[in-house]
């Protein structure tokens, strides 16, 4: 008589377990103290070369030392930060492929539509995806159809005469 409780009780448990959905990346904080990718420090303050030409101070607009994460990083890589056109972030450079690419138009709800076809993509892969007994990351078991293989692209390249002087090694 015990051994059909036991079962039964296994049973509820791997259908409890099923019913929560995570997403596939089960990602979670190591501890309960501070994210610290989510702080950004500010610049240091700097003394002004000459105090009677100072801007005009303007309400609500940018402070020196604010922290620009994507000026900063495209200065960081080399590149002109004054080049990104204002709150679009796109280089001014890239402002003519901006155009031919939404020549025929840009849904406004791209994000929205992406996660409803992931999601069923996501239930037609695996039906068994939800049913988690232990954490594990099912982010790779999904996609592997839709993975690409950089040893067998490197090679198809080689093939073709294409020129890839470093690959990423063969694990």
């Amino acid at each position: 008589m015990r051994m059909p409780r036991a079962i039964i009780a296994l049973t509820l448990a791997a259908a409890v377990a099923g019913c929560s959905d995570i997403g596939l990346r089960h990602l979670e904080a190591p501890g309960p103290g501070p994210d610290e990718f989510s702080v950004m420090p500010v610049k240091p303050l700097t003394q002004p070369k000459d105090y009677a030409f100072l801007p005009a101070p303007t309400p609500g607009g940018a402070n020196l030392t604010d922290p620009n994460p994507n000026a900063d990083a495209v200065a960081a890589l080399g590149g002109n930060p004054g080049a990104l056109n204002p709150g679009t972030g796109i280089p001014s450079s890239d402002g003519a492929l901006v155009t031919a690419s939404s020549r025929y138009g840009v849904s406004p709800n791209t994000r929205q539509v992406l996660a409803q076809e992931d999601a069923d993509f996501r239930k037609r892969q695996s039906r068994w995806t939800r049913l988690r007994l232990f954490k594990v990351d099912r982010y790779s078991q999904v996609y592997k159809r839709n993975a690409i293989d950089p040893q067998v692209q490197t090679e198809a390249l080689r093939r073709q005469g294409v020129e890839t002087p470093s690959s990423p090694p063969d694990e």
